[in-house]
């Protein structure tokens, strides 16, 4: 860009910022600036490629302005040969830009390369969008809303299309031998067959905690049946990617899921969710009785030892067995699941025996499904949930509660399997 058409653009951006009064007018001067900046970024380019500077540095006042002649290295007939127009996607919309060529067409621009259609930035706000659970849709209507831009589905299916690779790079990645408590739950979405059928299936979810007490997401699987053998297929997954040991499973009463955790990991302790025991004893109660069956029932699970516990569910059994028989003989059945608990301090239980954890994951992907009533297909639903806890793990910072008392509980309850911490 010679320096007259520079003066004039720079011209046309301050009477633009002193006018603009819309998002279109902002954008339309944004649409300027960035051409100006992108046509000195690749002028610069050239004049690297050319022999005129050693490195991309920013023009001085003693130097020739970009579009005048070049000073040819030595020996090299290569020179400026005229300029070619090419439109680009930005996020403030289109921006046709003057590229540089050369006479031996050997000019590789980096900023802008030959084949490339969108600017930096641009992929990330449709990826932004797309992990929000919007439909193409939603980003098409965005985007020409906001920047003035038509989208094509296609081109939007090529952006988020890249996902594939990191999905399957990161369903696969190794995983820390051992991992104190590992959450497992489920949640329902409607997928599309190849068929044309749409059916239900779950995605079910590996949360973990690690040495360290925070929480990182260790698999994600999709199935429209589950089941011990589909279960004992999702643990074996875990163990080849490295994860030899978990001191707690933490469940919801998934079907077949003791029996595999007992396969897989015969070593490891399974803890039902007592909200969730809760919430099915109370779908038998009238709800005049549900707030004393409720009370009676926390006298059970907060009960100080195992055998308070049991003299609670005696006690439970005589009270309500005359109204509700299918309570009391669930939890009797159920209890070698339901005690886990008491091998644990007061203070850290409450971080066993509910599946919170795995519950605030589940309620991130409902945010960002709910918008998405059907997915084309399998690989769709995984790629989405991913999105979604990969925006919802950046605030997975800090350690769960009590941790350090239960790193120490676990030291001495695991003792030979507890991995030697060192300190960071």
């Amino acid at each position: 860009m010679d320096a007259s058409l520079r003066s004039r653009v720079e011209q046309l951006a301050t009477e633009f910022a002193s006018e603009a009064t819309t998002v279109e007018d902002l954008n339309q001067l944004m649409r300027l600036m960035m051409k100006s900046g992108l046509e000195r970024m690749l002028d610069t380019e050239m004049d690297v490629h050319l022999g005129r500077r050693s490195a991309p540095e920013a023009l001085t006042p003693t130097e020739t302005e970009p579009g005048s002649p070049p000073s040819e290295k030595k020996g090299s007939p290569n020179r400026r040969n005229g300029r070619s127009r090419k439109t680009v996607q930005g996020d403030v919309g289109e921006v046709t830009l003057s590229t540089p060529r050369d006479r031996d067409g050997t000019f590789e621009p980096q900023i802008v390369g030959k084949h490339q259609r969108r600017v930096p930035g641009f992929d990330e706000k449709i990826l932004a969008l797309y992990a929000k659970g919007m439909t193409t849709r939603d980003i098409q209507d965005i985007l020409r809303d906001l920047y003035g831009v038509d989208v094509s589905a296609t081109l939007i299916s090529e952006i988020t299309a890249d996902l594939d690779a990191e999905v399957t790079a990161w369903r696969t990645r190794p995983l820390d031998p051992v991992w104190p408590i590992v959450y497992f739950d489920g949640i329902v979405v409607h997928v599309r067959g190849a068929n044309g059928r749409v059916s239900q299936h779950t995605i079910y979810v590996a949360l973990g905690v690690n040495l360290e007490g925070k929480k990182e997401l260790l698999g994600l699987w999709l199935s429209e049946n589950e089941g011990a053998k589909f279960w004992l297929a999702c643990l074996t997954d875990l163990k080849n990617r490295g994860l030899s040991d978990i001191f707690v499973a933490c469940i919801d009463g998934l079907s077949g899921f003791p029996e595999a955790i007992r396969a897989a990991y015969p070593q490891t302790s399974v803890q039902l969710c007592i909200v969730h025991l809760v919430r099915a004893a109370l779908r038998y109660v009238s709800h005049e009785d549900s707030k004393q069956v409720t009370r009676d029932l926390k006298n059970i699970y907060q009960a100080a030892t195992v055998i308070e516990a049991e003299q609670a569910l005696d006690e439970f059994a005589q009270a309500w067995d005359a109204s509700y028989p299918t309570i009391a003989k669930q939890w009797r059945a159920k209890w070698s699941d339901i005690i886990t608990l008491f091998d644990f301090p007061a203070p850290i239980r409450k971080a066993i025996y509910t599946t919170n954890a795995i519950e605030s994951v589940n309620s991130v992907i409902r945010k960002f499904t709910r918008n998405r009533k059907i997915y084309p297909h399998e690989a769709s639903a995984l790629k989405l949930v991913y999105m979604a806890i990969s925006e919802a793990s950046r605030k997975w910072t800090k350690p769960i509660h009590h941790w350090k008392q239960a790193l120490n509980h676990f030291a001495i309850m695991y003792e030979g399997r507890m991995p030697q911490l060192t300190s960071k």
